[in-house]
């Protein structure tokens, strides 16, 4: 398969200069705007124990969100592909970051915590299989030096959910 390679450009504005821009560390605020075309500008700001804005997205929350929506499409795909209707999707994923000296840190795990509802009770144990195809399709997954980790919970159709 030839290789395709796919661009991803968008606008990172900083809207943090209080007046006297980086003269002091106190003195500047984290707020940024993320832009691209054709979607909503994205609020950032840093975490609150970075002098953020607890208000807008941050770089670390942003990044589980990317893991965490990454392994959804990806899931999605294979589940659709093998057959296995999903009919709900719910995930709380977490990560870990760890401050080194310095100031400096990295993640040094995140775990997906994904709630699925299949449309029947015989597409269970597949289901869960399929969270290890959708981790090796993940674009995002394969592109950290973390382990992304999966503990899924995998549900059968609820008796109240209409028939369809």
């Amino acid at each position: 398969m030839p290789k395709i390679t796919h661009r991803y450009q968008l606008t990172l504005t900083w809207t943090g200069n209080l007046g006297t821009g980086t003269a002091e560390y106190r003195g500047y605020s984290r707020a940024h705007e993320v832009t691209a075309p054709g979607v909503p500008p994205l609020l950032g700001s840093a975490d609150p124990m970075f002098r953020g804005a607890a208000d807008r997205w941050n770089p670390e929350q942003l990044l589980v969100a990317a893991l965490s929506q990454c392994h959804l499409l990806a899931y999605l795909h294979v589940c659709a592909d093998a057959g296995v209707v999903v009919t709900n999707y719910v995930d709380h994923p977490e990560g870990l970051l760890a401050r080194t000296s310095g100031g400096g840190g990295h993640f040094t795990e995140v775990t997906l915590h994904p709630t699925v509802t299949v449309a029947a009770p015989d597409q269970l144990d597949q289901a869960r299989e399929l969270h290890t195809e959708a981790n090796r399709q993940c674009f995002i997954a394969n592109s950290v030096n973390f382990p992304v980790r999966h503990q899924p919970l995998t549900l059968p159709p609820s008796p109240l959910a209409p028939l369809a």
